[in-house]
């Protein structure tokens, strides 16, 4: 799991280019989704979340958005 407010914004470019994060998810409402769900896109940046598999997203307790799932 990667934090979005403790990681710089070309740091998380590369990632999400070299594909190292697939999902973005909330972290107070423990739900992740697609990085282009709609509902993912207006979530503050202290609350995101990002995964590299939808495993690593289950494991750690969140579940899937019901716009994108």
């Amino acid at each position: 799991m990667l934090f979005h407010e403790f990681t710089s914004d070309a740091e998380l470019k590369r990632a999400i280019r070299s594909k190292a994060i697939v999902l973005g998810g909330n972290k107070q409402l423990k739900i992740y989704g697609t990085l282009h769900c709609a509902s993912g896109k207006r979530m503050k940046r202290a609350n995101r979340v990002f995964f590299a598999s939808v495993h690593e997203a289950i494991e750690s307790g969140f579940r899937p958005c019901g716009h994108c799932r």
